[in-house]
């Protein structure tokens, strides 16, 4: 790690003061010569840099743990053979989109057997009665479907911020360029000066912004394309949990 750093960093801190004025060209030194205009693009993208890096590794790891946690509720909820038995596990696994719709879905479930299920006068089911049925199958697919809304919503919860970090980084790096080249040909009017010794630092300088635009916007590019890919995945998961539930339902209680 040493090795393969020692090139970048002595690339980053090398100055050149082999020119006639000994001009550090290192990019600190760019940085530190630059207009304050310039300094202010560079602390807006490396801030939007910083952003989406934290985004980046919060939202793997939610999303590691939640496909962990999907996969061994799944498991429960295949082996198990009363839906009580997988509403204890629930809290233990709550990271799982999967238990929000389950617990979604089999609320309903349970408010419409509590009220199909006949009542003796003290307001206790009947002992002896026929098993009670489903009123609306629609109406437990509707909270399965409102429940997978809620769940993809947290799921896509911060990923904007990668899109937009990938959107405008390039332009804002852009503006800076734009700015910087202006002051350059504003000294050259000034000075009347065309030599590439005095107009070489000043584009330089300028170039830097670009650079930190796109470093600031690959890899948020990268983020955002990897985390909606992944919440199409679980989004179909969702959807494949919902028909496997409802099919549950129908063939027990109706």
């Amino acid at each position: 790690m040493r090795t393969l750093g020692r090139p970048f960093f002595a690339l980053l801190m090398q100055a050149d003061t082999a020119g006639s004025g000994g001009t550090d060209t290192s990019i600190l030194g760019l940085i530190a010569r630059s207009t304050p205009i310039s300094k202010a693009v560079l602390l807006t993208l490396v801030l939007m840099s910083v952003a989406s890096w934290a985004i980046i590794l919060y939202k793997l790891w939610v999303f590691r743990r939640s496909e962990q946690q999907s996969a061994s509720f799944i498991e429960v909820f295949r082996r198990s053979s009363k839906f009580s038995e997988v509403q204890a596990v629930c809290r233990s696994l709550g990271e799982s989109p999967l238990v929000g719709l389950f617990q979604s879905g089999y609320a309903e479930l349970t408010a419409q057997l509590r009220q199909g299920a006949p009542e003796d006068v003290a307001g206790s089911p009947k002992a002896g009665t026929t098993r009670p049925t489903l009123k609306s199958l629609a109406a437990v697919d509707r909270a399965l479907m409102r429940a997978s809304v809620i769940e993809v919503n947290k799921l896509e919860s911060r990923i904007t911020f990668l899109a937009t970090t990938a959107s405008i980084s390039p332009f804002v790096g852009l503006f800076g360029t734009v700015i910087g080249i202006m002051m350059s040909f504003q000294m050259i009017g000034e000075t009347g000066s065309t030599n590439l010794a005095s107009v070489g630092p000043g584009i330089a300088e300028a170039l830097v912004a670009t650079a930190a635009g796109l470093v600031a916007a690959v890899p948020a590019v990268v983020g955002y394309n990897h985390f909606s890919n992944r919440v199409r995945l679980f989004a179909s998961q969702m959807d494949d949990f919902a028909m496997e539930f409802l099919n549950i339902a129908e063939r027990n209680f109706t």
